[in-house]
């Protein structure tokens, strides 16, 4: 767990503007939090080994190099809705952020791409914050099926999620293959109505 410090992280601080110019998922970890994570400034087509590394930025620290959930203060996500702020954070290798509150539209785009938002009470997020400072190789178990927290300790935290949320997660459906399930219905409405209305598909 990788542990960033910063209330009201928005969405141009997740992945900056001039990234913003290509619609596959893939390819914007090597941007994620540019502007904080590189001291000269970048543009696509920049080779990211070839920039510079703010050594002060944690997710540059050796410690939490390897992170896959990130924990943040509130309001994480705010600002415009762009897309690709979780697309960016899941390419980077993140698949659950904690925090005691996100901005709505960023909360339900993660859910489309499979990326796990949760919601802790700022207490629990304090003690997390405290615990993940003091302990190198700091681990959080998630249990997504049980909706639980547990720390290294055993102490365990509750969350909650929508059912449906939770049955897409858990069966790792997005909007396509939730559609996709009702494949064999679609086809046989499409040749129903081809039959009766032949000229629409002239």
């Amino acid at each position: 767990m990788v542990p960033l410090d910063r209330a009201n992280v928005d969405t141009d601080a997740i992945i900056p503007k001039q990234f913003l110019k290509s619609i596959k998922r893939s390819g914007f970890g090597q941007n994620l939090f540019d502007e904080w994570r590189y001291l000269d400034h970048g543009e696509p087509g920049i080779d990211p080994a070839t920039r510079k590394l703010n050594p002060e930025f944690v997710l540059n620290l050796p410690r939490y190099r390897d992170a896959r959930l990130l924990l943040a203060r509130a309001n994480f996500g705010c600002g415009s809705s762009r897309e690709h702020a979780p697309w960016a954070l899941q390419d980077y290798g993140f698949e659950v952020i904690i925090a005691p509150s996100f901005a709505d539209i960023f909360f339900n785009n993660c859910f489309k791409i499979g990326l796990l938002p949760i919601v802790l009470d700022t207490s629990q997020v304090d003690q997390l914050f405290r615990e993940v400072e003091a302990i190198e190789g700091y681990r959080l178990l998630v249990n997504l099926e049980q909706q639980s927290v547990t720390t290294p300790a055993g102490e365990s935290f509750s969350f909650d999620i929508d059912p449906f949320r939770k049955h897409s997660l858990l069966n790792g459906l997005d909007e396509i293959g939730l559609t996709l399930q009702h494949a064999d219905k679609i086809r046989a409405f499409e040749e129903k109505r081809r039959a009766e209305q032949p000229w629409l598909f002239a």
